[in-house]
């Protein structure tokens, strides 16, 4: 019987076959051979080429040895350090991605007999750090290249010459504050002196003010009697003062109307309301679940908020399917529907305001609404997306 043909089904079939990933036993590393077999595994055992191959590795088994465990490990440590760098992976997922080449070394024609003697005989020659938890073993690159290890101790030497700068400045500004209080107490320590007199007819008078003074009895008399005028004239000044501003005030009062303490307390309530908070949950607001936890069933579903419980979480009713759940306002996003729709606003200072969505700004991640109540009803504002949902 001839060859089959290149097209012909049995030929297609042998080559999807002989594609990917063989049974380990059916390999002959040795000979680089993949049989797909039992049958054509003892054939090619039973071949020359193979028989040739077992007497040169019987001369000196432990140079091929050598030479496979040499390439297993380097082909391992390479593919470590080029796909996952300095992070630390755990062992299985690296050898599982190295097995997935077709044309990879074998591990049982190496000097290690598991993947777990072979992580801890890198850990002990110091190509990486390994570390055994619950899950397994773990292993972390480390990188020997001088061209990093010159980078590190660039970085080393940067971060040490920063800190060097902060410390003596730190000690600048400690040395000043030291210099000023030294100076403020020199300056605020009283000095005493001797109490003289020039004559002994001379009477000594004390001025309780800013200064002290030595006169006599007519001149202190006078002044006392000056300082008490210009003192009693300031009091009756500021009285009228006092009296005229209070006055004001009483008519200032009494003119304003209902309506503009109305505007005013709005005011003071649109002021408090302008700074932004972390929760923004409302009843009967559209909004999307986003976390995978739940599984595929609600990914990506809209649901309806109907009750709001301590401003974080949030009782849903699910669109599709009806389902209620209770999730965290992590877990979901707001809606924003297309132009022409009502929404709520959820934060900033037109907070639980209705409006009508009039255009969206994909470029600055916002949308331009119509307010539908309050004070400034008919007004336009620009609000960004996380900032209000679609109304249920």
């Amino acid at each position: 019987m001839g060859k089959a043909d290149f097209l012909s089904p049995k030929a297609i079939a042998n080559r999807i076959k002989s594609k990917g990933l063989q049974k380990l036993r059916w390999y002959c590393q040795m000979c680089q051979k993949q049989c797909r077999d039992e049958n054509g595994f003892k054939c090619h055992c039973m071949s020359e080429s193979h028989q040739r191959q077992l007497l040169l590795a019987s001369e000196d088994p432990n140079k091929f040895m050598d030479y496979f465990s040499d390439e297993f490990k380097n082909d391992f440590i390479e593919l470590l350090s080029r796909r996952f760098g300095t992070k630390r992976v755990h062992n299985n997922i690296i050898y599982n991605e190295y097995i997935s080449h077709r044309e990879h070394v074998h591990m049982n024609s190496t000097q290690w007999e598991t993947l777990t003697d072979f992580t801890k005989w890198l850990g002990r020659e110091g190509f990486c750090k390994v570390d055994e938890t619950p899950k397994g073993w773990y292993v972390q690159y480390i990188d020997r290249d001088p061209e990093t290890i010159r980078r590190q101790e660039e970085q080393a030497r940067k971060k040490k010459q920063d800190l060097d700068d902060q410390e003596r400045s730190a000690k600048f500004i400690e040395e000043q504050v030291r210099r000023g209080r030294d100076g403020k107490e020199i300056e605020e320590s009283p000095v005493f002196t001797e109490l003289k007199r020039e004559s002994e007819e001379e009477k000594v008078a004390f001025n309780m003010g800013a200064s002290s003074s030595v006169a006599g009895p007519s001149k202190s008399s006078s002044a006392l009697g000056a300082s008490a005028l210009k003192a009693a004239a300031a009091a009756a000044a500021s009285s009228t003062k006092r009296k005229d501003t209070s006055s004001d005030t009483r008519s200032d009062k009494k003119k304003k109307s209902a309506l503009e303490e109305i505007m005013e307390m709005e005011e003071k309530k649109r002021k408090k309301q302008s700074v932004k908070t972390d929760h923004w949950l409302q009843p009967n607001i559209v909004v999307k679940v986003v976390t995978k936890r739940l599984g595929e069933k609600y990914h990506k579903k809209k649901a309806v908020i109907t009750e709001v419980r301590d401003k974080y979480g949030a009782v849903v009713k699910m669109i599709d399917s009806g389902d209620k759940l209770k999730l965290d306002q992590n877990h979901v996003e707001t809606v924003i529907p297309a132009p022409g729709k009502r929404v709520l606003i959820l934060n900033g200072p037109h907070r639980d305001t209705e409006a009508l969505l009039e255009g969206i700004d994909e470029k600055n991640f916002s949308a331009t609404l119509t307010l539908e109540s309050g004070q400034q009803k008919g007004k336009r504002v620009e609000v960004a997306y996380e900032d209000f949902s679609k109304l249920a």
